[in-house]
């Protein structure tokens, strides 16, 4: 009764409640949790004025000072030798450790935004409190709202630890590795660094590094489509093939393919990385039988390890297509082919008109996402040929290197920019969010959604 009387009670606006409220109402919007303590909800009332306590009492002792040094980042930048009178000696006076001032100054801002959210929940809440006076509605107990939490609201109540884990391991990083990128924080500044503006994305589309950018993201783009299209093809040929009706033992083939993906991807690459060495098994087979008179370049020639790359990769992916495929094949509706047959379609035309799309169709979204991780294949690049052959063409990269692996390299090699390397980084993100909401709002998927 009193869940179905709330529902009809109408919302109060803000400026209602300020103007029309009691004492308590009006202090809510200064005093979290006075409205809630004042309608009898203690332990709501309780957290939100604890919440502001807490919050206050970190802002000035604590937060102040790191909102403070965010925009400077620390006044000493290099090291100093001075003179300590009190002690009668010279003293090295470090720099400013500009990354934990970063560090503590994006915390800081998180926690000032968890509190403003916290906050509007507060005079939210407060807001309809005042309505259901206003109404003379049921006001929920403490032990109605604690019920509630593992009834109609525990939707939110399961989201409060998945949110937590978000924001403390993907969201702060994200936000410092952003910041980073408009510091100068590199070889030449590794303690005290300042912030640069935009100067760490012109050093990428400039000089040499600019140079190494757009062919390495050409190169990027060119494998994600090359490894995204060949082991999409080649699932489906296998899937395809496995399925005929005139194979045996399509269980035991199945078994053979899902081997090559049940081995971790990283013992296959070393292994494929000692296969083709210049002393590998393979070149020494071709050339004991005098098909070749040296070995071939496969991991150290630059095109022919851009090919090695995607036919190895083919190797380790297809059968993960295949398996998909393979599903959708066997549910495939079978009138429709046995009509398409009667009707004189061969093999190919039954492929092209009913299979192909029926596949596609269902594929397209798992196609996207292998794309997106192609871009992001650091495993097959960095463990066959480490980015390798190098080219003296190129800032800190190599041949067969893709953002991903260039990003490493820049970031933990002999020269680290890791402010180059966060603006690149930042590109990556955008690179693969456009291409992502594209394509995805092109597929049926999202059309008939």
């Amino acid at each position: 009764m009193f869940k179905k009387k709330n529902k009809l009670s109408k919302e109060a606006t803000f400026g209602e409640a300020w103007s029309k409220g009691g004492i308590s109402t009006k202090l809510s919007f200064f005093i979290m949790g006075i409205s809630q303590l004042k309608n009898k909800q203690w332990l709501k009332g309780l957290l939100f004025l604890l919440t502001e306590i807490v919050f206050l009492a970190w802002f000035i002792f604590s937060g102040v000072s790191a909102l403070s040094m965010l925009s400077s980042l620390g006044h000493n930048k290099t090291k100093a030798v001075i003179w300590d009178a009190s002690q009668g000696v010279y003293i090295t006076k470090q720099p400013d450790n500009s990354l934990i001032i970063l560090l503590f100054g994006v915390l800081s801002l998180i926690v000032v935004a968890f509190f403003v959210l916290i906050y509007i929940t507060n005079i939210r809440s407060a807001r309809h409190l005042y309505a259901l006076n206003r109404d003379e509605k049921h006001i929920p107990t403490t032990m109605e709202d604690l019920a509630s939490l593992f009834d109609t609201k525990l939707h939110t109540t399961l989201m409060v630890i998945p949110l937590i884990g978000i924001f403390a391991f993907t969201v702060a990083p994200l936000l410092l590795n952003i910041t980073i990128a408009f510091t100068n924080f590199n070889q030449y500044h590794p303690i005290g660094f300042s912030w640069t503006g935009f100067q760490s994305f012109g050093q990428i589309f400039t000089g040499n590094t600019g140079n190494t950018f757009f062919h390495v993201l050409g190169w990027t783009i060119i494998w994600a489509i090359a490894a995204t299209v060949t082991t999409f093809f080649g699932g489906i040929f296998l899937a395809l093939l496995i399925e005929s009706k005139g194979i045996k033992f399509k269980g035991f083939w199945r078994t053979i393919f899902v081997i090559v993906f049940a081995v971790p991807q990283f013992v296959s690459l070393l292994m494929m990385n000692i296969f083709l060495d210049n002393e590998g098994p393979l070149n020494t087979w071709l050339e004991n039988i005098h098909w070749i008179k040296g070995p071939i370049q496969f991991l150290q020639d630059p095109t022919i390890a851009k090919f090695s790359v995607i036919f190895v990769n083919m190797w380790i992916g297809i059968p993960v297509t295949m398996l998909v495929a393979t599903a959708i094949i066997q549910n495939l509706p079978q009138d429709q082919i046995e009509a398409a047959r009667i009707d004189g379609a061969n093999i190919f035309q039954v492929f092209h008109s009913i299979t192909f799309p029926q596949i596609l169709m269902v594929m397209t979204p798992a196609l996207i996402q292998q794309f997106m991780g192609n871009i992001n294949n650091f495993n097959v690049i960095f463990l066959l040929t480490g980015g390798g052959p190098l080219n003296a063409n190129y800032y800190q990269a190599g041949s067969t290197d893709l953002l991903i692996t260039w990003l490493y390299n820049i970031t933990l090699k002999s020269v680290p920019n890791y402010n180059v390397g966060s603006a690149i980084g930042i590109i990556i993100f955008i690179i693969m969010a456009s291409i992502s909401l594209v394509t995805y709002r092109r597929t049926n998927a999202f059309k008939e959604g």
